[in-house]
């Protein structure tokens, strides 16, 4: 399974990511915003989603929305 970031790189458990794009969160009042850093990324199931956190928050992000730092 290759997971690939919009750009084309290739991601791997323990990589950082930025955020490409604004994100309206579903079932929350809040927005991630472009450029926003998230580090020691987690692969999942599925190659087209990443696990990632800050903090106590724990989402899910789609591939298509991200590019490596």
């Amino acid at each position: 399974m290759s997971v690939k970031d919009s750009n084309g790189a290739e991601l791997n458990n323990g990589d950082n990511i930025t955020v490409i794009k604004d994100l309206k969160v579903k079932g929350a009042s809040m927005t991630i915003k472009r450029g926003t850093l998230y580090k020691d990324i987690r692969l999942t199931d599925n190659d087209e989603e990443v696990e990632c956190g800050k903090g106590r928050n724990t989402i899910v992000l789609k591939t298509c929305f991200l590019k490596k730092a």
